[in-house]
């Protein structure tokens, strides 16, 4: 099985409400329909409207929802109908086969299929800085800012996809695309966000250990963060 991650831009004609509805509605039992045996939907909506502050915007424009699927196979003949799916519901389109690695699984608020995550989910979209060889920034990013990832935030959830290759034309490049969760009050107040409500001094502590980890591997003018709302329509389950 594999997992396929795309990012999808509405067609500006199309009220975002709506866009949202018919990706989690008629688009997802097409896509069931087709073979999925997984798919998760993050849109960026009005229930993430608090968390604008942490919208990072480097790759002009953001995407509207990023789209997770899994199917039996990426394979271009395999995945075409998938793809041909979305076209038609999207003005623009991306797509990115994707090594999944999950550093915290969403136990704490569980997801129920086809309703919204508690809180909101912050998608990360990553690109290895041309000042680290890629086996260093992988092993900085998986073997040393995970844990320090887990240990100063308030994150409940944390899937590192690693980018196998583009499968689709002008795919903007990417290395990785990052997915953490977070209580509500994370989108507006950074002592929740990094897990120490009402403590200065944790909050300064976790605040510059995060910055160091990040500054390690992230070039912070090529990074983009999208706030989401995330909705599990299906848990993957291998045949």
């Amino acid at each position: 099985m594999e997992k396929i991650v795309y990012t999808l831009w509405r067609d500006p004609s199309e009220d975002l409400d709506a866009f949202s509805r018919r990706l989690r509605g008629e688009v997802a039992e097409q896509l069931f329909t087709l073979g999925a045996r997984g798919l998760q939907v993050n849109l960026a909506d009005a229930d993430v409207a608090p968390a604008a502050g942490l919208r990072q915007e480097n790759n002009r424009p953001l995407a509207d929802a990023v789209l997770s699927l899994w199917v039996d196979s990426a394979n271009t003949p395999v995945r075409r109908p998938f793809d041909e799916v979305l076209a038609r519901v999207s003005s623009r389109l991306a797509a990115y086969l994707v090594c999944e690695s999950v550093a915290i699984r969403n136990t704490r608020f569980p997801a129920h299929p086809g309703e919204r995550t508690h809180g909101f989910s912050q998608i990360a979209f990553l690109s290895c800085p041309p000042r680290l060889t890629r086996e260093a920034w992988l092993d900085t990013w998986r073997n040393y800012h995970t844990q320090v990832a887990i240990d100063t935030q308030d994150n409940f959830l944390y899937v590192q996809n690693l980018v196998v290759r583009a499968l689709t034309h002008g795919a903007t490049p990417l290395d990785a695309i990052v997915e953490e969760a977070f209580p509500p009050a994370a989108m507006t107040d950074p002592m929740a966000f990094f897990d120490a409500p009402g403590d200065e001094e944790k909050f300064r502590k976790n605040l510059a250990a995060m910055m160091e980890s990040c500054n390690r591997f992230i070039d912070f003018d090529r990074i983009d963060v999208l706030p989401t709302s995330q909705y599990l329509l299906k848990t993957a389950v291998a045949p």
